[in-house]
């Protein structure tokens, strides 16, 4: 008996694999290019995860997730993630 696919929105991989892959395809450079500065758990005060947009309004709970800093070329990029969202570029990180 052969398992059946799950059906999940997360990509293969770790968090730290995942913004790694994501930003060598925005950058359109060889993910070998792409180092590790930093990875933390983190818990995010509300659901904006750190990374609020103006005019949006997000829950006032505590979120458990990670902060990723991620380099190319000597600069540096921030991918958060938190309640089950994959990491995501946050350009103006809180």
């Amino acid at each position: 008996m052969t398992p059946s696919p799950t059906s999940s929105s997360t990509p293969p991989g770790g968090p730290v694999e995942q913004a790694k892959a994501d930003l060598a395809k925005r950058l359109s450079v060889d993910a070998a290019r792409v180092t590790l500065v930093s990875s933390e758990e983190v818990t995010w005060s509300d659901g904006s995860l750190g990374c609020p947009e103006p005019g949006m309004m997000y829950t006032q709970a505590l979120v458990p997730g990670a902060r990723i800093i991620l380099e190319v070329d000597g600069t540096q990029y921030n991918y958060h993630s938190g309640a089950n969202r994959a990491p995501f570029l946050c350009e103006h990180p809180r």
